[in-house]
């Protein structure tokens, strides 16, 4: 059967932006060797911390043909998470925003499934393919940047001329050939370093470079020891991932709230005093977090992080018994 590209992309982008997300765009599938050129480095810095994983399927990450058989296109979406909602309690320890609702990892699977499904059913009856959403080794911000839809920035995110940065990616990798018409985002960001003077950790070691060991985002989350006592009185007041960088990106001036009803915060967790997270047990975590991607850290981790905050030599947190 032979596919119209052009077409096919038209009804592809549209049903995508029907479901909700922000952005759709195809590349042709390649292998990346300047990418992988690049994350060999970042692996051997040391960059990936405990990440240990980030080592394996190299092959993979580098080449999606080898991952998926007989795929030929890229399909990269972009799912806006941004809000605006913040504590009532302005004291009170701070989650990133992308954790806000409902874990986005079942979100927006079901939503790229039903994607698949419309292109099985109105494009390619014979499509074969997978869906990814930050589950398998996928350079997805390389995918999306060649599918142009952003440029990676200096603090190694993914930046969108119109949606800033506060989304999530996801693919589908797929044995229908597209030739997209789009081409990459010349990177935007010129001489600007607001992100990098803004890390409190100095995790922005290069351009679009990253020091895991450092990160906010991992010592919170990823990390399975103890946060490092150099990092005392710098995580200011992040007990699950960071958007510090984010924030201060003069692109995400032009971030608006998301309208998806899944992604809306939890009540309970828009009210959490500074006091009931120094309380926080298992019982208040479950209620708080349930369906959370915050559930990625466990009680335990979570628990860790709330006390090496509330401990932190000089911390202005701490509750006065």
């Amino acid at each position: 059967m032979k596919i119209n590209s052009s077409e096919a992309c038209s009804q592809i982008t549209q049903k995508g932006l029907e479901l909700g997300f922000s952005a759709v765009g195809f590349s042709q599938i390649f292998k990346l060797d300047a990418d992988g050129e690049q994350l060999t480095h970042w692996l051997k810095s040391g960059y990936q911390a405990e990440m240990r994983y980030m080592e394996n399927y190299f092959e993979k990450r580098i080449d999606p043909a080898i991952l998926v058989e007989s795929s030929k296109t890229v399909v990269s979406v972009l799912f806006n998470y941004y809000s605006a909602d913040k504590n009532l309690d302005e004291s009170a320890l701070i989650i990133s925003k992308y954790a806000y609702g409902k874990d986005y990892h079942l979100v927006l699977k079901d939503k790229l499934n039903k994607l698949f499904e419309f292109i099985k059913s109105s494009v390619d009856p014979l499509v074969e393919g997978r869906v990814f959403v930050d589950s398998a080794p996928v350079l997805e911000r390389a995918w999306a940047r060649n599918a142009g839809l952003g440029w990676m920035g200096r603090n190694s995110m993914l930046i969108n001329p119109k949606l800033g940065s506060f989304f999530f990616i996801g693919e589908l990798i797929i044995s229908t050939e597209l030739i997209a018409e789009s081409s990459p985002i010349n990177n935007l960001c010129g001489g600007c370093t607001k992100c990098v003077d803004a890390c409190p950790t100095k995790a922005i070691v290069g351009d679009g470079v990253i020091d895991s060991n450092r990160c906010i985002s991992y010592l919170t989350i990823e990390n399975k020891d103890s946060i490092p006592n150099e990092f005392k009185d710098k995580v200011q007041n992040r007990v699950f991932g960071c958007d510090i960088c984010q924030d201060v990106c003069p692109w995400n001036r032009k971030s608006s709230p998301n309208s998806e009803p899944d992604f809306k915060p939890n009540s309970l967790l828009l009210k959490l005093s500074l006091e009931q997270w120094q309380n926080m047990d298992e019982a208040l975590y479950q209620k708080t977090f349930k369906q959370s991607a915050v559930k990625r850290a466990k009680f335990s981790g979570l628990r860790r992080n709330i006390d090496f905050l509330l401990n932190s030599c000089n911390n202005e947190l701490k509750i006065k018994s």
